[in-house]
């Protein structure tokens, strides 16, 4: 009873922070028609100071604190990022009118992090008095960027499998072909070239598909998403940013977050007509994959709290970002390494219903499970 009262009252004070309710009045106002745009140059400059704001309060933190305290957490981090995408490949991948390679995209996408949730996250922790390590925020990349990396590799095996099947398939046809060219019949012989010289092409055609990781990391580290962050986490290290972070970003935040908050409640209320293209069993994992995935968070993070001592707060931060699904940085990073699957998918299900549900009710849930294991 001590968690689902707190789960209920950290909700009725989500609902009423400006947080969720910018969310929610977004979805509002764009479900009854409005006309109300935020021009993208506007909604690019917010997300900007956002992450980078973020990444200076783990940079300033990073130069104060031991960086052996740091290890364990950022290890879960790396491991709940390549842990998401398996989750989607033998789940989501199996149910019905699922296609693999949407199911691959849409697990990358929830493995990767959203800055927008991660900030909502560090707000409501603030609001509610409890302590985290400053440096939390600073986990974004260790989950981020290797989920993106396992969903475009994982992705590519699958396809290139796929081809050789097709390829070994077409061979037994072309050599069906051969048997009845040799029998006199020469219908077919010049739609089948020769066997060396299939073979060659074959070969070619192997190499060309071999994946390449480290363009996909050069990729995920150009986004406007980690590359504010980690502007932001580079100057906080090694530089003295206080006075432009307490003048300036700081005082800021808030109302930028809200403003994004706003944003983000229409475009998913716009999203929710694309899922209706697709599966509806994207629906089902959009809805409970967040709570899945935040829960093996939560567990990987208590067993950081007992081995070096993370708090209950940073405990609570590494479940929102695995409950989080990206928003800015993933879904140009997934389209360009999976060109193949279908952004109706898995951009549909993480901005349209992933997002609100991370916000809306994954916040409070780990929040109040935090405090009931005595945070």
């Amino acid at each position: 009873m001590d968690f689902l009262s707190l789960f209920l009252m950290d909700f009725v004070k989500q609902l009423q922070s400006p947080t969720l309710a910018f969310l929610i009045g977004g979805m509002i106002i764009a479900a009854l028609g409005s006309e109300l745009v935020i021009p993208d140059a506007i909604c690019t400059i917010i997300v900007f100071m956002l992450l980078t704001k973020i990444g200076l309060t783990g940079g300033i933190a990073i130069r104060n604190s031991n960086l052996a305290e740091m290890v364990v957490p950022m290890i879960c981090a790396v491991v709940m990022g390549i842990l998401i995408v398996f989750i989607a490949r033998y789940t989501l991948a199996k149910l019905p009118k699922v296609k693999v390679v949407d199911a691959i995209a849409t697990g990358g996408l929830f493995g990767a992090v959203s800055g927008s949730t991660m900030a909502a996250g560090l707000t409501v922790l603030e609001e509610q008095n409890m302590s985290f390590e400053a440096w939390a925020g600073a986990l974004y990349p260790f989950m981020d960027i290797p989920a993106l990396v396992t969903a475009i590799v994982v992705a590519n095996i699958y396809l290139n499998k796929k081809k050789r099947k097709e390829a070994a398939y077409s061979k037994e046809a072309a050599y069906s072909t051969e048997k009845l060219v040799a029998a006199g019949d020469y219908s077919g012989q010049e739609d089948y070239p020769s066997s060396r010289q299939e073979y060659l092409s074959q070969q070619k055609g192997d190499e060309d598909n071999r994946v390449k990781i480290w363009p996909i990391i050069e990729e995920s580290l150009r986004g406007p998403a980690l590359s504010a962050m980690l502007l932001g986490l580079a100057l906080g290290i090694f530089t003295q940013p206080e006075s432009v972070y307490k003048g300036f970003f700081d005082p800021a935040f808030r109302g930028l977050l809200s403003i994004l908050m706003l944003v983000m409640g229409m475009e998913a209320w716009s999203r929710l007509g694309e899922l209706r293209k697709v599966a509806q069993w994207y629906v089902v994992y959009s809805v409970v994959a967040p709570f899945v995935h935040g829960l093996l968070a939560f567990g990987l993070g208590m067993i950081a709290h007992q081995l070096v001592g993370f708090s209950m707060g940073g405990v609570v931060i590494l479940a929102v970002i695995a409950a989080s699904s990206s928003d800015i940085s993933g879904p140009p990073t997934l389209r360009a390494g999976i060109p193949s699957a279908n952004p109706s998918a898995y951009i549909g299900a993480s901005t349209a219903i992933g997002t609100p549900v991370a916000i809306g009710l994954c916040i409070p849930f780990f929040l109040g499970l935090a405090q009931a294991l005595g945070g």
